[in-house]
């Protein structure tokens, strides 16, 4: 074997070693760049958790400093209580073999994260109803706050005591989230009511006036 063979067999080995010292980077590399995805995708995560447990201190801050009269306060209670009601209610209508499963719409609210199918009916109905998730968060904030002590009222009687509910709400609630699911709560309601008035009105005769016995 001559020096120019020996001297060509050592600078294939040496290119093998230098390529596969290249592999070896390359896949190291490839694994920082991993690393470096998970931390960001971590940091994220972290940053909108922290973002939401922020936006939601402020909401209970808001929810708790409201300078309602007890008055103002069950009606607005009532409201909420109505949405959060046909939210549940509507759910279910969708899912009915879940019926037993889902008896609250906090039940719904905790399912929904792992269970896809309930997810998804979830997020219809929210959409039907022109509603987003920060919106009862809100919701659900004002009815764990509030919900003790306030007194349901029906809708004559709400509408004896406040003429324009939607003004009461801009005008005292400053905060912007708690006063959007408010006023959503009271447009899902009033517009539910308005539907549901030419029904009554073509209703017979004979099924708003009871039968009189002889």
């Amino acid at each position: 074997m001559n020096n120019e063979t020996t001297t060509l067999i050592s600078l294939k080995e040496a290119m093998k070693r230098v390529d596969h010292k290249l592999q070896a980077l390359e896949a190291h590399f490839k694994e920082l760049d991993f690393i470096k995805d998970n931390l960001t995708q971590k940091f994220e995560d972290h940053s909108k958790t922290l973002a939401n447990q922020g936006a939601q201190d402020e909401l209970w801050t808001a929810v708790l400093s409201l300078k309602f009269t007890s008055m103002e306060l069950n009606i607005l209670y009532s409201y909420v209580i109505e949405v959060l009601v046909h939210l549940h209610t509507r759910v279910l209508e969708k899912l009915p073999d879940l019926v037993r499963c889902l008896p609250t719409l906090a039940s719904i609210l905790r399912r929904k994260v792992k269970n896809k199918r309930i997810r998804v009916v979830w997020e219809s109905v929210l959409e039907e109803y022109g509603l987003q998730e920060g919106d009862i968060t809100a919701l659900c904030i004002f009815f764990v706050a509030h919900g003790n002590k306030a007194e349901y009222y029906i809708a004559k009687v709400r509408q004896m005591y406040i003429k324009d509910i939607n003004f009461m709400i801009s005008n005292m609630v400053k905060n912007q989230a708690l006063q959007d699911g408010l006023l959503k709560a009271v447009q899902v309601i009033e517009k539910g009511k308005a539907e549901m008035a030419p029904k009554e009105k073509k209703s017979p005769l004979k099924e708003l006036i009871p039968s009189l016995k002889s």
